[in-house]
Formats: C-alpha cells, structure tokens, sequence
C-alpha cells in the first residue's frame, strides 16, 4: 500500500488503511458542519468527526492513535468546564 510519499519521510495515514478519498472527506466535514449546534456535546461531536476526517485528507498527516488522544483531549477539556480552568 503507497503513502503517498515518496521522499523517505514520516508515514502517512495512508500507511494505515485510510487511503486519500477526497469525497468521504468532504461527506464528514458536512455530518460535522450539520450536527454543530449550540451545545458543547454537538460541538464535541462536530470536532471529532471534522478530526476524523482528517485520516482520509492526502493534506493532513495523522494517525487514528493521534485522533484518539485528540479526542480524549477534547472531552476531558469539556469535563473540566473549558480551556481556562
């Protein structure tokens, strides 16, 4: 399987199954943009599925472990009450 690399540098997503599909990348950034409402959980589901697009964008460099610990991130800020606490 390519990553889409080929100067020797970091892997890619797409070392990791997550091939670049710029239509299931759009798809999940317009779920993302319709569910963010006004609310933090909607908010916190927007972010994560705008984070998982990410894996499928020939743009972005992740890794579901790094969408994981984001998404950890994310809710324990929310449990917290925000960034300011």
């Amino acid at each position: 399987m390519s990553s889409g690399r080929d100067d020797g540098g970091e892997d890619t997503a797409a070392d990791d199954g997550f091939d670049p599909d710029p239509e299931r990348v759009e798809r999940l950034r317009e779920i993302a943009d319709d569910v963010r409402g006004d609310t933090s959980e909607s908010k916190q589901l927007a972010n994560i599925l705008y984070r998982t697009s990410d894996l499928y964008d020939e743009n972005e460099e992740t890794s579901p472990e790094e969408i994981v610990r984001n998404v950890k991130f994310i809710l324990e800020v929310n449990e917290r009450g925000g960034l300011g606490r």
